[in-house]
């Protein structure tokens, strides 16, 4: 899968901008061709010494943008939006 191969190497950015790793691997599933998620290696000093090898797994549905990197998506804050929308339909269900 072509797309999966252009994922491995991009840094993956949190909500808060904030530096995750880089992607090291993608989740396939083969029967119906889609990705699942995507291994993002936390890096540092320690992974290239090869002393760690902590590893991240994200679903593919976190993810917000592909680009030069990779952007994920705010789910505590999207959470909280469905919850006020669920909640306004509650009150005009009233």
């Amino acid at each position: 899968m072509r797309i999966a191969k252009e994922l491995i190497g991009k840094e993956v950015l949190g909500t808060d901008v904030t530096v995750m790793g880089k992607v090291v691997d993608v989740d396939i599933d083969v029967e119906d061709n889609i990705i699942e998620s995507i291994i993002v290696s936390k890096g540092g000093i320690q992974e290239s010494l090869n002393i760690s090898k902590s590893e991240l797994v994200i679903p593919f549905d976190m993810i917000s943008k592909i680009g030069d990197k990779i952007l994920l998506k705010d789910a505590f804050g999207e959470d909280l939006d469905q919850m006020a929308d669920e909640i306004q339909d509650l009150k005009n269900q009233l």
